[in-house]
């Protein structure tokens, strides 16, 4: 015969003990006020335990016990048991919203970048994402998020979604904080972007390290992030240390111009705006002065305003003249193109086959 065990039993239920002592009042034929005279309490203490709007206190079991006759450990167990229930059902509750907001974040996705471990039991995924997050639960998450959702570009076309937002920042910063980075030194950031702009001719494979690398030097880490579904953003910018900025990019766009400018852009938020700031970029900017400023910033750095002006004295130009323009530049047709493009110089197809594309491995 198969061995067989004792189940547990583990109501889903609890009596308070208000409850059982007004059975015993009505019993003994005793109104509340007279308790109140007997034991001592105030008749609006004895009224709040009977309506449970109080807990039963190891001196009122003491009071309880010479008055009613029940000892007094009755009564404090009453009261441990049903205040165990009640922590029992927060809890539950707790969990049950928990594992509810988890359902607003990408999980497939985020699993299939590497981000977060696979955990079958709900359980045990719910504590990855927290994991994830550096939080211990839902609502220390949406305390760390406001800091970030105040800085958010939502776009005017698109709703992003937070938890997307947010997982992709933390992302980020996981990163970020995990790169070895030299003391920030704003002078030598300064003048090394210039040099960065040589980098804008390269391929990926050998952009992407040595951007890395030169920036991390003088304290800047720069971060390769895909988005998730529904982010919608193009990069951030904020400090993970006093002596350690970030500068986070998504390759949102999936073209040369796009990335480098978004690259040029979050590098002015370092050098031009407070270390306690955090942009986010996804479109129309709460922050119009400050964004503004990051624009020019990387629009004059990749392009001196004087040759650009320049250029276009004579109108549209040809693909020829974009290639020898962007050869004495130092820097890649495609980023002509794209400055072309948005000051209505030419069309949004016009010269799109001298921008370079890019795609991350895990789509190839």
């Amino acid at each position: 015969m198969a061995e067989m065990q004792e189940a547990s039993f583990a109501p889903d239920y609890t009596v308070p003990p208000g409850e059982i002592l007004e059975e015993y009042l009505e019993t003994a034929g005793m109104s509340q006020a007279e308790l109140a005279q007997r034991t001592g309490l105030a008749p609006k203490t004895v009224n709040q335990i009977v309506q449970g709007k109080a807990p039963l206190t190891q001196d009122t079991a003491l009071r309880l016990e010479r008055v009613l006759g029940r000892p007094a450990h009755f009564w404090n167990q009453l009261e441990v048991e049903h205040q165990e229930a009640l922590a029992r059902a927060r809890a539950a509750e707790a969990e049950r919203q928990q594992l509810d907001w988890m359902k607003r974040f990408p999980l497939k996705k985020m699993r299939d970048l590497g981000w977060i471990n696979a955990r079958r039991d709900k359980r045990e995924q719910l504590d990855e994402l927290l994991r994830f997050f550096g939080v211990h639960s839902s609502e220390q998450w949406a305390e760390v998020w406001e800091n970030h959702q105040v800085a958010y570009r939502q776009s005017q076309r698109f709703e992003a979604e937070a938890e997307a937002v947010s997982a992709w920042l933390r992302q980020g910063e996981r990163q970020g904080h995990a790169r070895r980075c030299g003391r920030y030194d704003a002078s030598a950031f300064r003048s090394l972007l210039k040099e960065c702009r040589a980098l804008t001719r390269e391929a990926p494979e050998v952009f992407q390290p040595r951007l890395q690398e030169r920036c991390a030097e003088v304290g800047v880490a720069v971060e390769f992030v895909p988005s998730l579904p529904k982010t919608r953003v193009s990069g951030a910018t904020r400090w993970l240390t006093s002596n350690k900025a970030l500068i986070q990019l998504s390759l949102r766009y999936r073209s040369d111009d796009q990335l480098w400018f978004s690259f040029f852009h979050e590098a002015g938020h370092v050098l031009l705006h407070g270390k306690r700031e955090i942009f986010v970029e996804g479109g129309n900017g709460l922050d119009g002065e400050k964004e503004e400023e990051a624009n020019r910033f990387a629009a004059d750095l990749l392009i001196p305003r004087r040759e650009w002006q320049g250029f276009i004295a004579s109108g549209r130009p040809s693909l020829e003249q974009v290639g020898d323009f962007a050869e004495r530049m130092g820097i890649a047709p495609g980023i002509v193109v794209g400055r072309l493009q948005h000051e209505r110089i030419v069309g949004w197809e016009w010269g799109n086959g001298l921008k370079r594309r890019f795609q991350w491995d895990h789509e190839g």
